[in-house]
């Protein structure tokens, strides 16, 4: 550590971790209710325990995200952070709104929290992955774009290099992605439509640049390798990954009504998104092996691999599966063929 101002990355990494041991959680208690839909009811009901999984499953990644610019930038911008009390204040802002929200979705029924918050005055609940209150939407974008301000006055003062630039486009996006978020159409095909713009752009869009940002910047230290040589891989990983994610995004959009070349748009350019992840292997197996020096934090390095591998089946090879029309067809024809027997 570098500069003073890094320290403030502790408290992020330190909630994220609590965040994603409550996610395991209630994902353990999803799985006993799928099993025993007694269990936890009526106390926790199902449709609680889903939105409380979700949805932490999306705020501890961006704990971990603000946590790992916070410590990055300022040794990448070689300067301390632009303001470390606004990061202060950002992280408490995020927690009370964050606890205050599941704390809601568990004990307030989620019609009446929609009417407590005063939905119908700006309605934005009831889909998936969005179901966070107005309100709390809107705190979140106040936080992240305080977040992106800071990170950004940083590096405008500082060292500007890659790195920087490929994190700051991703977290830039990251906060303009989540507007749509508030766009809630009363046609349910323009609705779909819209949704995949925070769904699935953030996941194969924005958060795939912080990743590559991210990981490089740990390769660097733990492998000593020139840092041009990582930069250009970071290019062309990300160039991938905006050609694929962007165009490929097309696969959500078979059966909600959009034009049909979004059939073969979708199909080709989905079949690409695991490619990115799969540079993302190589990139880091490959600056491992031509290290030129052994780091002490030997968890850092494999840490940095392993992230790398299980970035590629989850988002990769799992996403591959569901991304071809003919495959979505097949499963669709399955599932109406069991509904109508039944």
């Amino acid at each position: 550590m570098k500069y003073e101002s890094q320290r403030i990355a502790k408290p992020y990494f330190v909630f994220a971790m609590m965040l994603f041991a409550g996610q395991i959680l209630f994902g353990l208690l999803m799985g006993l209710q799928y099993i025993n839909g007694d269990v936890g009811f009526p106390y926790i009901p199902f449709n609680a325990a889903r939105m409380v999984h979700t949805n932490l499953l999306i705020v501890w990644m961006l704990f971990g995200f603000m946590g790992a610019s916070y410590f990055l930038v300022p040794e990448e911008a070689e300067t301390e952070l632009y303001s470390p009390l606004l990061a202060k204040i950002t992280f408490w802002v995020f927690v009370v709104a964050g606890v205050a929200t599941i704390l809601g979705y568990l004990l307030v029924p989620y019609a009446e929290l929609a009417r407590i918050t005063k939905n119908e005055l700006f309605p934005t609940m009831g889909r998936e992955f969005l179901e966070q209150p107005t309100i709390t939407k809107i705190g979140i974008v106040l936080v992240c774009l305080s977040f992106v301000f800071n990170i950004g006055m940083t590096i405008l003062r500082g060292r500007k290099t890659v790195i920087n630039m490929v994190l700051i486009t991703g977290l830039i996006g990251l906060a303009v992605f989540y507007l749509f978020s508030f766009y809630n159409p009363d046609s349910l095909t323009l609705d779909k439509y819209f949704w995949w713009f925070v769904v699935h752009l953030w996941v194969e869009g924005v958060w795939e640049l912080i990743l590559g940002a991210l990981l490089a910047f740990v390769l660097i230290k733990v492998t000593g390798v020139d840092r041009e040589h990582i930069e250009k891989w970071l290019y062309v990983i990300i160039a991938m990954a905006l050609i694929s994610g962007l165009i490929g995004m097309g696969h959500h959009y078979f059966w909600v009504g959009p034009p049909k070349y979004w059939l073969w748009m979708g199909s080709f350019f989905s079949a690409l998104e695991p490619v990115p992840f799969f540079m993302m292997v190589v990139f880091a197996f490959k600056m491992v092996k031509e290290r030129r020096r052994e780091h002490n934090n030997k968890i850092a390095t494999t840490w940095a691999k392993g992230t790398a591998v299980m970035a590629f089946l989850g988002a990769g090879v799992w996403g591959f599966l569901h991304t071809l029309a003919p495959l979505t067809t097949t499963r669709m024809d399955h599932n109406l063929l069991l509904h109508t027997v039944t």
